[in-house]
């Protein structure tokens, strides 16, 4: 990741360096909290306002390329609707969700995200029930919600993504719908680099191998994780869901801004999210042979 984007949190964790190495789910998880709690205002100087983080209302904002909710409707209808949003940051979509009518709960591992939405909500505008927790188990009962959510939250930085698909299966009720966005797999192959630099390929596909950032005593700082399409499907499909559709946004002639490695010149020529669409089936799907 660029040092400058991200000074701050590595100034205060004390980064000294990246790796590729494998790590399991407690030390990703404990580096994803420190991460976020130590990125938190910087994160929110640069990005706060394309998210709608400080709007009165929230905003539901699925990608970098800017597609909307209000506009996608990806979770249809709403209204009147138990939505839990996983790894909610500040947020800015649980708001927004509220404001239409639903009633979400917002999940997130950083108390210092979580802290950005509570400040933003004591300014006006709904409120929301945020609850600190990792999104590999979840602290809700079966069946408790009727939708699911995460705009580029948790999925990526959790070891075990396969245990958060089973999570969200166990929580949501038959016929509800999970939908969540994430760097797109192919973009683990290019630099991060919104730049010339990051248009080559160099880095294998079909490596998982977790990337690592770590301070002076070896101890992770920041770890996010790698699968490909088919990993999201299998895993997807293993824990019982249905996968009704992946999007891939096209990046809009309007967007003239870089957000990290997302940028109009890698826009251009390959996809930088995708959003995958799944549902909880009424009824248990039969094991086929």
């Amino acid at each position: 990741m660029s040092e400058d984007r991200h000074a701050q949190a590595n100034t205060l964790l004390g980064t000294a360096g990246t790796t590729r190495t494998r790590i399991g789910s407690e030390a990703s998880q404990q580096a994803s909290r420190r991460w976020w709690d130590a990125d938190a205002t910087q994160y929110h100087e640069t990005h706060a306002d394309f998210l709608g983080v400080d709007s009165p209302d929230g905003e539901f904002v699925w990608c970098p390329e800017g597609l909307h909710e209000g506009d996608m409707h990806f979770l249809g209808d709403v209204a009147g609707k138990r939505i839990l949003e996983i790894g909610c940051g500040s947020a800015p979509c649980a708001r927004w969700l509220a404001g239409q009518g639903a009633h979400p709960v917002g999940l997130d591992l950083s108390m210092g995200m979580l802290e950005r939405g509570l400040a933003a909500m004591a300014r006006g505008g709904p409120r929301v029930p945020l609850v600190q927790a990792g999104a590999e188990s979840l602290p809700f009962a079966d069946a408790a919600f009727d939708l699911a959510c995460s705009a580029f939250g948790a999925i990526p930085f959790v070891a075990d993504s396969a245990q958060v698909m089973r999570e969200v299966a166990r929580v949501l009720r038959p016929g509800g719908r999970w939908v969540f966005s994430v760097n797109h797999p192919m973009r683990w192959i290019f630099p991060d680099d919104p730049g010339e630099a990051g248009l080559t390929a160099s880095i294998p596909y079909f490596d998982r191998t977790p990337y690592v950032e770590f301070d002076g005593e070896g101890e992770a700082t920041y770890v996010e994780h790698h699968r490909t399409i088919g990993d999201r499907v299998r895993e997807i499909v293993a824990a019982g869901l249905i996968l009704e559709d992946i999007i891939e946004p096209d990046w809009p002639e309007w967007l003239d801004r870089e957000w990290g490695q997302w940028s109009p010149l890698r826009g251009e020529l390959f996809p930088g999210t995708a959003i995958f669409v799944t549902s909880k089936p009424t009824a248990p799907i039969a094991p086929t042979h």
